[in-house]
């Protein structure tokens, strides 16, 4: 077994201490993932169910004489539909979220094998190939324009600020795209 900070010996490496680290957040990140798809799969079958029932109750209540309980209920109908659609955007954002995930995930592996392959550690081109290949992974701009920003040097904070306005949840002129 080799070295490792527990048990150092004269085999002890900081590199394959980072490789560790990594390791361990590549799996924190996909075991949240996976929990987080267990979850939203059953909201998605629940809220698909509800959705047949609340279009039934809509198709009934067109039916219904018109009447001021009518109208209570379609204004109900229409109300909840809304809501409806509305979750609808919120579960793609969870999508983008998840993909943005699994894009973290699947850097920080490929990283990890490039720190613990010491053929590799020192060559710029395999960062650069590293770089190019998470870089050509991303779909959405905002994404490489953040990514482009770190790599030019900017801090956390500015490259957040490069996708902040495309982001937010409950936007009106968001787009959603799912992929």
């Amino acid at each position: 077994m080799p070295s490792n900070a527990r048990k150092p010996d004269l085999d002890w490496s900081q590199v394959r201490e980072t490789v560790l680290m990594l390791n361990l957040a590549v799996s924190r990140i996909e075991r949240t993932m996976k929990d987080g798809d267990e979850s939203v799969t059953t909201l998605a079958e629940f809220f698909t169910s509800m959705m047949g029932n609340v279009q039934v109750i809509g198709k009934a209540s067109e039916k219904m004489p018109d009447s001021a309980e009518k109208e209570t209920v379609l204004s109900n109908f229409r109300s909840v539909s809304k809501k409806m659609n509305d979750v609808i955007v919120l579960f793609q954002f969870y999508d983008l979220m998840a993909q943005r995930l699994t894009h973290i995930s699947n850097g920080l592996a490929f990283l990890a094998e490039l720190i613990g392959d010491p053929s590799r550690l020192y060559n710029p081109y395999e960062w650069y190939g590293l770089q190019q290949m998470i870089r050509s992974k991303y779909t959405l701009d905002e994404d490489k324009a953040m990514f482009d920003a770190i790599l030019d040097g900017a801090g956390v904070e500015d490259a957040l600020r490069v996708s902040e306005k495309k982001t937010v949840p409950h936007s009106e002129e968001n787009n959603v795209e799912l992929f």
